[in-house]
């Protein structure tokens, strides 16, 4: 198959200009909410409008197991992202937490995870096999299988958009999942793997060398041409990484912005942008992960995170949390008084 990666529009720069010039007389200090105001700037020329909404949230959460688990470079068993994909379907991990507490509906996909779910569960399934196969040992999966998963991502996104939403964060769910995006922000950053392994979900220095070493191995075996980013998931990716890289060039084609979540949705991210980088200006970074890697893929991307709380889960849980920052600043814009309205005196 040929994938066909969608035209991303280009924000609005009049309406920027439009939404800063507003910013500029509401009644505070020009600039004094400081990154608040650039974020509403951001989303006011996205949406082309120059009061924004985003009422209409929801993160995907998207789900692959991945063979390389095999080689021991993770400290739970791959049984656990079944599991936790259940978990998610009943609404008791924490990413059904945060998002209820944020008004955002949770819509899990099962791209690769070795097991099946009952129909009429809840989960979206987009099942490309029963997890990747061992990267250390050959390629994660095959090219075809790739092009799928970015393309099943476009599908997905673009389906949420139909049911109504102003903005969308990505989430992921694999056992070993740190692997495959230390191995993409290895080859796409051009860091050497060990500066940009993590200990994943908890990892002794042991279990840490091993990880390195089985990542440069799959590297050095594989062969990732990173100015062929298909080439690159297909070599050392994962399913779901591919299927949230799909979810941000869709959102991105449709007017959506998107925010990323930790180390895996960044991995994503930046394989989205090697494919279209049109998508950059619709990034929102959560927050700064513990892992090691993702200051460089963030680097490459140009964009900061705007929390940094500590954090390792995955499963979306800093994009929702980050999603009441948005809305504060989108409230802001939207919501305050010019100095005009307000009869305040403004410095001149």
């Amino acid at each position: 198959m040929m994938l066909d990666i969608p035209a991303i529009p280009a924000p609005n720069e009049i309406i920027a200009r439009q939404a800063r010039q507003r910013q500029n007389q509401l009644t505070k200090p020009t600039g004094s909410l400081g990154r608040l105001e650039d974020l509403s700037i951001q989303i006011a020329s996205i949406q082309g409008k120059i009061k924004p909404d985003v009422s209409r949230k929801a993160v995907v959460v998207m789900a692959g197991d991945h063979g390389v688990t095999h080689e021991g470079v993770s400290a739970y068993p791959a049984d656990v992202t079944p599991q936790m994909v259940h978990n998610f379907l009943t609404g008791g991990a924490a990413i059904n937490v945060l998002a209820r507490q944020a008004g955002a509906r949770v819509s899990v996909v099962d791209m690769g995870v070795a097991a099946d779910f009952p129909s009429g569960c809840g989960v979206i399934d987009r099942k490309i096999a029963y997890g990747t196969m061992n990267m250390a040992s050959g390629p994660a999966m095959t090219r075809q299988q790739a092009e799928k998963s970015l393309k099943f991502g476009m599908e997905i996104a673009w389906a949420e958009i139909d049911r109504g939403l102003d903005l969308i964060a990505t989430g992921d769910m694999g056992i070993g999942n740190t692997t495959p995006s230390s191995a993409i922000a290895a080859v796409f950053t051009g860091e050497p793997v060990s500066r940009v392994t993590g200990r994943g979900t908890g990892l002794d220095d042991r279990g840490w060398e091993t990880k390195v070493a089985i990542i440069e191995k799959a590297i050095q075996l594989n062969q990732p041409d990173k100015n062929d980013p298909i080439d690159v998931l297909a070599k050392v990716g994962g399913f779901e990484i591919g299927g949230l890289a799909g979810l941000v060039i869709g959102a991105a084609s449709r007017g959506i912005p998107v925010v990323v979540d930790g180390f895996i949705s960044t991995a994503a991210a930046l394989l989205a942008f090697e494919l279209a980088p049109g998508i950059q200006p619709y990034l929102i970074a959560a927050h700064r992960s513990v892992e090691a890697g993702q200051r460089a893929m963030l680097d490459k991307l140009g964009i900061e995170p705007l929390m940094d709380f500590n954090m390792r889960l995955g499963e979306g849980t800093g994009a929702v949390l980050a999603f009441h920052i948005i809305e504060a600043a989108v409230r802001i814009l939207n919501e305050m008084s010019t100095f005009e309205s307000a009869g305040v005196s403004d410095r001149s």
